[in-house]
C-alpha cells in the first residue's frame, strides 16, 4: 500500500509537488496520491538545493572560486571580452523554455550537471538547437550566447541533450505501456519520472515488461507475504510465519518457502532503496584500456570482473539492520536471521550486479566518447591541412606486381593523363624515361606518392632520379601522403559518377594527387571512419561515431568556406544549413542560370528557406574574377544575338522578406556583385536576427581554425633510404617521420619501415613542440613531420618505441 511504501523512504523534505504527464487519463486520483513517497536518487547536490535553497548562491560562488575538485571536473568557464566573468547573456526564448515531455527533473540543470557547463549557457544552447541553428553557425556567430564555447564542447552538449531527451521519450512510452496494462501506481509513476538514465529506467521497468514472470519479490507478494515482511519490521512480536503456510499453494507449502518469500520481499526493498536513495559515486579514470578490455572479453580471450571493496557491503548491511530497518520492537533470533539473510541476498543477488553494470557502463560510455572526440580532433586537423595551389601534380599509387598507377592533374584538378609503370620488376630504367617525358610534357614538377604497399621503394626510386637531376630542366620534388580510404573511394558510386571512364585502380592515383592540391575537397568524399585516423572506431557506438564525424566535416567545410560557383555537390552537402537535396538544387540552379553573383540569389533556389539561408550564407564565397570572366564570355555571346548583357552593376536587388509563398524575381532586375561576398563576414546576418548584444558594425575576418602546414619541405626525403624494414633499425637511431594517428596514450609515426612507431604520451613535452603547438595543446596531429629517436625495438611483436626530439 502507499502508506507502507512511505515507511521505506529516508526522512527528508520533499522539494515540491511532482509534475505528471500531460495526458489527463494518467493523472491518479487525489485520494490515492502518495503524500511523501518521492523516490529519487539523492546526491549531495540535490540535498543542498532542496534542504537549503537560500544557500544556493553561496554554494555556487564557493564552487566558482575553486579551480579543481577531487570528485568532478570544474565548470567550463571561458572568459571573453564580451563576457569577462562569464556573465549570463540570455537568449530571447531561454526564460520560457519547456520540454514537450516533462520529467521530475529540469533538463537545463541536468544538462549542466552532466557537462559541467553553466546553466545559463545550457539554456541558451537548448534554445539555439531548438531554432535549428547548426554548430558551425553557433560557434562563429552566437559566441556571446554560449560563452565562447568551441565546436567540440557544443557537440558534447548536443549529444548529452539527445541522451536526456531519449530517456524522457522512453520513460513516457513505458508509462503509457504500464498504464495500459493496469499496473501503474503513484509510487511507480514517481519512480519512473525520476529516472535520468536508460539504466535507471531499465531497473525500474524490468518487472513490468511484457512476458516477464516478475521478480522473486513480486511473486512472493502475489502469494500474500508482503504483510509478513512489513510486520517483521513494524511489529515482529506478533508475527507468526507458520500462519502463512498453505500446503495446497505452491510457494507456501513449508516454513522454508515462506521464509524465502519474506526474504525476497525484504531484499527487493533494500535494492529499491539503493537504486533511488544511495548515490553510487565512483572515482572513474577513463583510459583507452577499457575499450581494449571490452574487445578482449568479446573475443573470449579475457574474463573481466569488477572488485567492489568488502567495506561497501559490510557498511551497507550494518546500516540496514542496525539503523534504517532495525525492528521497532524485540524480534526473535530466527526473524533477525531472516533480516540478515535478506540484506546479504539483496547485496549479492541485486546490488552487486547493479554496481558492476553501472561501473562498466560508465567506464565504457566515457571511453567511447573520449575515443570519438579524439577521432574528431584528428579528422579536423587532417581536413584543415594547408592545400598546395597552382601546381600540376603527378599522383603515384605504388605497387609491385600490378605496377605503380600514375595520374597527372592540372592546377584546377582536371585529369590530364593516367598511366601504369612497373618500377620494381626490373624495368625501372626504361620506365624512368616514360616518367620524364610525362613530367616535361605537362610541365609537372611535383610528385605525390601514396604511403601504401611499395611506398618505401618508390620513394627511393624517385629520390635517386632527383638526386641525379634526371628530370632536368625541371626541378622535381616529391612528398608522401596518406592513401587511407583511396581504394574504397575508387570503387564507390561517387567515384564512378565523377570518373566514369577511368579504371578504379587509376582513380586512386587521382585521389592521392588531389589530397595534396585540395585536401578538404577530396577527403570529404570518403566516409570519415575509413580515413585512418581513429582509435577503436569499430568498438564504439557507430551511430554516435557517424554523427560526430559528420559534424566535424560540416564544421571544417563551413569554417573554411566554399566557392559556390565551382565547388562540387559533395562539398556543398557539408555546408551548415544544406543537405543533399539543397545542394542538388543549387547545382541545378547554377547549370540553368549561370554563376551566382551574390548571396541574395541563394533565396531563389528551391527548398532553401530563410533558416537555411541564415545558416549557410556566412560560409559561402564568390570569386569575383571567375564571375567577371563568365560575364565577359556571355557578353560576347549575347552581343551577337542583339541581347543586352545583364550588367551586374548599377541595379541592386532590395532585400525581400520570405512569406508563405516566395515570389519569383523579376526577369529584368539585375544583381550587383558584392565585393564582401568573397570574404567571411557576419554583418549581413544581423538583418535576419536582431539581437541586443550582437555587434551590428564592423566586419569579422578572423578565421577560427588552425591550419596544418606539412607540405613545405618537398625536397627533403621523409625516410632514410638505408632503412626500409624493421630489422634495419637499431636503438638510438635518429629518424624523420610523419604522424599517422594521435591517440590518448601516444602518437603513431610512420618512419618508413612498414610499421608505425609509438611515441608514448609521456615523451611529448612542451619543450619539444613548436611555438604554435605550445599555444594550443601538447598534442600532435596527423600529417606533421617530426624527428624521433628509437628507444626500443620488439621484432617478434613488431613494436617500435620512439622518443620525440622535435617537430619539424
Amino acid at each position: 500500500s502507499e502508506e507502507e511504501e512511505e515507511e521505506w523512504e529516508p526522512k527528508r523534505k520533499v522539494a515540491s509537488k511532482r509534475r505528471l504527464p500531460k495526458n489527463p487519463e494518467s493523472k491518479p486520483k487525489k485520494a490515492a496520491a502518495p503524500r511523501s513517497t518521492v523516490i529519487r536518487k539523492r546526491t549531495r547536490k540535490t540535498a543542498v538545493k532542496e534542504d537549503a535553497p537560500l544557500m544556493e548562491n553561496e554554494v555556487k560562488q564557493e564552487k566558482y572560486e575553486e579551480d579543481f575538485t577531487f570528485d568532478e571536473p570544474p565548470l567550463k568557464r571561458i572568459k571573453s571580452t564580451t563576457c569577462p566573468q562569464g556573465k549570463p547573456v540570455k537568449h530571447p526564448g531561454s526564460t520560457k523554455h519547456q520540454e514537450e515531455l516533462e520529467m521530475n527533473w529540469d533538463i537545463v540543470q541536468a544538462l549542466s550537471e552532466r557537462t559541467n557547463i553553466e546553466p545559463w549557457v545550457c539554456a541558451n544552447i537548448i534554445c539555439l538547437f531548438r531554432d535549428e541553428n547548426t554548430i558551425p553557425f553557433i560557434a562563429r556567430y552566437r559566441k556571446e550566447l554560449v560563452n565562447n564555447l568551441e565546436a567540440d564542447a557544443l557537440r558534447e552538449v548536443q549529444q548529452t541533450l539527445e541522451e536526456l531527451r531519449t530517456v524522457a521519450k522512453k520513460t513516457h512510452a513505458t508509462i503509457q505501456k504500464i498504464k495500459k496494462e493496469g499496473k501503474l501506481s503513484g509510487a511507480l509513476l514517481t519512480a519512473l519520472l525520476n529516472c535520468k538514465t536508460l539504466d535507471e529506467l531499465d531497473h525500474v521497468s524490468a518487472p513490468y515488461k511484457t512476458g516477464s514472470k516478475g521478480t522473486k519479490a513480486q511473486r512472493a507478494k502475489q502469494l500474500g507475504l508482503e504483510p509478513a515482511a512489513i510486520s517483521l519490521i513494524e511489529n515482529p512480536v506478533e508475527l507468526s510465519l507458520f500462519s502463512y503456510i498453505k500446503p495446497n499453494v505452491k510457494g507456501l507449502t513449508t516454513i522454508q518457502e515462506v521464509e524465502a518469500g519474506v526474504q525476497h520481499i525484504l531484499a527487493d526493498m533494500f535494492f529499491i532503496f539503493w537504486v533511488f536513495c544511495v548515490s553510487s559515486v565512483f572515482a572513474i579514470y577513463v583510459c583507452t584500456q577499457i575499450l581494449a578490455i571490452n574487445r578482449g572479453e568479446n573475443l573470449k580471450i579475457l574474463t573481466v570482473k569488477v572488485n567492489v571493496p568488502d567495506g561497501v557491503k559490510n557498511e551497507f548491511c550494518r546500516w540496514c539492520v542496525n539503523e534504517r530497518w532495525r525492528p521497532k520492537r524485540y524480534a526473535k533470533p530466527e526473524l533477525m536471521n531472516i533480516l540478515h539473510n535478506s540484506v546479504e541476498d539483496s547485496y549479492k543477488r541485486l546490488i552487486y550486479p547493479l554496481l558492476c553494470r553501472e561501473f562498466r557502463s560508465k567506464l565504457t560510455s566515457d571511453a567511447e566518447k573520449e575515443s570519438i572526440m579524439m577521432f574528431g580532433r584528428n579528422l579536423r586537423q587532417l581536413l584543415l591541412t594547408s592545400p598546395v595551389r597552382g601546381r600540376t601534380l603527378m599522383g603515384v599509387d605504388p605497387g609491385y606486381k600490378h605496377g605503380c598507377k600514375l595520374a597527372i592533374i592540372s592546377p584546377t584538378s582536371q585529369i590530364l593523363h593516367t598511366d601504369v609503370v612497373y618500377l620494381h620488376s626490373g624495368q625501372g630504367f626504361r620506365e624512368a624515361e616514360k616518367i620524364r617525358r610525362l613530367l616535361v610534357h605537362y610541365n609537372c614538377s611535383t610528385v605525390v606518392i601514396g604511403n601504401g604497399t611499395a611506398c618505401r621503394e618508390t620513394e627511393a626510386y624517385f629520390a635517386d632520379l632527383i638526386m641525379k637531376k634526371y628530370f632536368a630542366p625541371l626541378d622535381v620534388v616529391y612528398c608522401i601522403v596518406s592513401e587511407a580510404g583511396a581504394s574504397i573511394y575508387s570503387v564507390s558510386p561517387e567515384a564512378s559518377k565523377e570518373m566514369p571512364d577511368l579504371d578504379p585502380n587509376l582513380r586512386s592515383a587521382v585521389s592521392i594527387a588531389r589530397r595534396v592540391q585540395d585536401p578538404l575537397a577530396e577527403l570529404v568524399k570518403i566516409e570519415p571512419k575509413h580515413i585512418g585516423v581513429g582509435m577503436y572506431q569499430h568498438d564504439v557506438s557507430q551511430t554516435l561515431l557517424k554523427a560526430t564525424l559528420d559534424s566535424v566535416v560540416e564544421e571544417c567545410v563551413s569554417f573554411v568556406g566554399v566557392d559556390i560557383n565551382i565547388c562540387s555537390e559533395i562539398l556543398l552537402r557539408h555546408i551548415a544549413g544544406l543537405n543533399a537535396n539543397r545542394a542538388k538544387n543549387i547545382i541545378e540552379w547554377r547549370e540553368k542560370n549561370g554563376p551566382f553573383i551574390s548571396r541574395e540569389q541563394l533565396k531563389e533556389v528551391k527548398g532553401l528557406g530563410p533558416k537555411s539561408f541564415q545558416q549557410c550564407a556566412g560560409f559561402i564565397r564568390f570569386n569575383q574574377e571567375y564571375i567577371r570572366t563568365f560575364c565577359s564570355n556571355q557578353q560576347t555571346k549575347l552581343a551577337a544575338e542583339g541581347h543586352t548583357l545583364m550588367a551586374k552593376a548599377d541595379v541592386q536587388v532590395t532585400s525581400e522578406k520570405w512569406g508563405k509563398k516566395k515570389s519569383k524575381p523579376a526577369a529584368n532586375v539585375a544583381v550587383r556583385p558584392n565585393p564582401l561576398d568573397q570574404t567571411s563576414i557576419a554583418e549581413f546576418l544581423s538583418s535576419l536576427w536582431t539581437f541586443p548584444c550582437e555587434r551590428r558594425t564592423g566586419i569579422h575576418f578572423k578565421l577560427d581554425f588552425h591550419l596544418l602546414f606539412f607540405m613545405t619541405d618537398f625536397d627533403k626525403p621523409d625516410f632514410k633510404r638505408s632503412i626500409v624494414c624493421l630489422e634495419d633499425l637499431s636503438i638510438g637511431t635518429v629518424l624523420t617521420g610523419k604522424v599517422e594517428n594521435a591517440t590518448l596514450f601516444g602518437v603513431f609515426v610512420d618512419i618508413g619501415v612498414g610499421k608505425s612507431g609509438l611515441i608514448p604520451i609521456r615523451n611529448i613535452t612542451e619543450t619539444k613542440l613548436s611555438k604554435a603547438k605550445k599555444r594550443r595543446s601538447l598534442g600532435l596531429g596527423p600529417g606533421e613531420r617530426v624527428e624521433v629517436k628509437v628507444l626500443n625495438i620488439d621484432i617478434p611483436r613488431s613494436r617500435i618505441t620512439l622518443d620525440l626530439l622535435r617537430v619539424l
